[in-house]
């Protein structure tokens, strides 16, 4: 969820970077994951933070980095300064392979407010990174489509997944990813995604590599798991991941009765609306599954509602 700052990441412990104690130096660069992020009301703007961050010579040890809040009391400015600094800062972070940018929590900035930019140039400068996560959709591009060759992960955040970026990430070369996690959201945060939509990500054709797939915090799961019945990517898939969604029983008795799905090592459907006897069948036929979380089944379709959307 984002109610609260990550505290791991890609195996590594996550510390808030403090500029202070960057003066009397730090020893860990290699084995944590620093947030760089301001407090409303920090002295500093994000570009003195960050060049305090990388003015130490053991940043070249970084092995990721998480971007918080970065326009201060102005919710207003986009992430493409940091992205120029990203991009400027390659050769004092040869070891980076992880990059995500966005971990505010509502109290920062709402998720539907968060505003991005074209992100594909960090890719550009970065031709070793493995992992990019990214958190709200406003102004986010990927620069049409995404061409790398060591990309393993790909996570996009929202309250609202527009049909426009999508099909960016649809129509990119990603040969390494091995992971996909798309929050689709709700139309009233911009969220047009429809299941026929996904018939391209579905049909197995893309992403040779993909092991684990993730449509999460959607309106549309009931549909996304009746479409499944005949999804081709089942058959290489190590996990799937309808979390944070509306799930019904509707959809919990499409996925009770397609068996490709018993060859997954995990199916995350936590936070849900299943019946307890949906969730008593779902739980024999799939030792593996993920039920946490239910919301209670005898909710009104209208009183439905994703994990996040505000």
């Amino acid at each position: 969820m984002i109610s609260e700052h990550a505290t791991e990441w890609l195996g590594f412990p996550v510390k808030l970077f403090d500029a202070g104690v960057s003066e009397k130096g730090i020893s860990d660069y290699g084995h944590t994951i620093y947030r760089i992020a301001l407090d409303w009301d920090a002295e500093a703007d994000f570009p003195t933070l960050f060049s305090r961050f990388i003015s130490n010579p053991a940043s070249a040890q970084t092995p990721a980095i998480i971007i918080g809040q970065f326009h201060g009391d102005d919710p207003n400015q986009g992430s493409e300064e940091v992205v120029q600094l990203l991009v400027s800062a390659q050769e004092k972070l040869p070891n980076l392979r992880g990059i995500f940018i966005g971990d505010m929590v509502s109290e920062e900035n709402e998720i539907s407010w968060i505003i991005q930019t074209d992100v594909s140039p960090l890719l550009l400068a970065y031709p070793n990174l493995e992992h990019l996560r990214l958190r709200g959709t406003g102004e986010l591009s990927l620069g049409g489509r995404l061409f790398h060759d060591k990309l393993r992960s790909l996570t996009i955040e929202t309250g609202g997944l527009p049909r426009r970026l999508l099909d960016e990430v649809l129509g990119s070369r990603l040969p390494a990813l091995e992971s996909l996690e798309l929050w689709l959201g709700t139309p009233g945060y911009g969220g047009d995604v429809t299941v026929e939509n996904l018939q391209p990500l579905l049909s197995g054709n893309l992403f040779p590599a993909l092991k684990h797939l993730g449509l999460r915090d959607s309106e549309i799961v009931d549909g996304i798991a009746q479409s499944l019945s005949s999804a081709p990517i089942l058959s290489r898939l190590n996990s799937l991941d309808l979390s944070l969604g509306t799930l019904s029983d509707t959809g919990g008795a499409a996925l009770l009765g397609n068996p490709q799905l018993k060859t997954l090592k995990q199916l995350d459907l936590h936070r849900h609306y299943l019946s307890k006897e949906m969730m008593n069948s779902l739980k024999r036929e799939f030792p593996n599954i993920n039920l946490d979380d239910p919301e209670g089944s005898d909710t009104g379709e209208d009183r439905r509602y994703v994990a996040v959307g505000e």
